[in-house]
């Protein structure tokens, strides 16, 4: 056994996981087959770790270090067995998501956790070997800042498996809170009340998608607008995620037409470089 963990998915918020993982002194392996996404992964931990060093939050030793403990490997397959900990941190879409847990369970690690919003942790259990192992991990972006994790127990989910995802959430820095497998489970169902509210504001003129988010942060004290957020997230992924709420618990969570528009557009976010906001490289 090791105390090594592993990621699978390089995007954002599989270089979040990496990095907070590899911030708390783990070895982190992340499976990234795509030589461009690993090479953008690699230095989004470099930036990121020199900005904590200029802030004074870590010294050049200790960031060296971090960089170090984040090790790329391009499949699943060549993953170490017996790992404390492996997340699949893949696009939101249930047939690949099946796919990779079926291939990353077969690597038997202690503890095997799906990133997901709003996806159904039984439905996705039945790809595993041993489901009592297997919850779900719901971080968000960006992981380094926001100090919550949502731990998803499944029906299978033992007692065991959940008391190492609260002890792993801790000894990365995070509060966690214990949901029931239920669509959206709680911060989603919360988030997307809020940011698919606003689209439908801004599509009915009510007003401009930068005073909207001013009227969150100053009147509600969200750190970030409903907006800038889904911006942040990726349009594409609040598109998904949105259609799989509504087909759960009906039309309050429905797509607006705006959201489907835009990412048909190809407008998705921070990662195109526009969204309902521009967003320079």
């Amino acid at each position: 056994m090791t105390d090594d963990i592993a990621v699978i998915g390089g995007g954002t918020m599989g270089v979040g996981i990496a990095y907070v993982a590899a911030l708390a002194g783990r070895r982190v392996h992340v499976v990234e087959p795509d030589a461009a996404r690993a090479a953008i992964m690699a230095r989004t931990v470099e930036t990121t770790l020199a900005g904590a060093v200029s802030r004074g939050k870590l010294d050049a030793g200790a960031a060296e270090a971090t960089a170090a403990r984040v090790v790329r490997v391009e499949t699943v397959e060549a993953l170490p067995k017996g790992l404390t900990l492996i997340v699949e941190s893949v696009p939101e879409r249930m047939d690949l998501k099946r796919d990779v847990l079926s291939r990353a369970s077969a690597r038997s690690p202690q503890l095997l956790a799906t990133n997901t919003s709003a996806m159904s942790i039984d439905v996705l259990a039945e790809s595993v070997r041993d489901p009592s192992t297997f919850l779900g991990l719901h971080f968000f972006n960006p992981v380094w800042s926001i100090k919550l994790l949502e731990i998803v127990a499944g029906a299978a989910t033992s007692a065991d498996a959940l008391a190492q995802a609260r002890t792993f959430g801790e000894a990365i820095g995070k509060e966690t809170i214990m949901v029931r497998d239920v669509p959206g489970f709680a911060t989603s169902r919360l988030d997307f009340a809020a940011s698919l509210e606003a689209m439908r504001m801004l599509e009915d003129g009510v007003a401009s998608a930068d005073d909207i988010d001013r009227a969150a942060v100053l009147a509600y004290r969200h750190p970030v607008g409903p907006l800038r957020l889904s911006d942040i997230v990726g349009l594409d992924v609040r598109l998904e995620v949105a259609r799989a709420l509504e087909a759960a618990h009906g039309p309050r969570f429905a797509p607006p037409a705006l959201l489907a528009q835009m990412v048909a557009e190809g407008r998705l976010g921070a990662k195109s470089g526009r969204g309902f906001f521009d967003w320079p490289a």
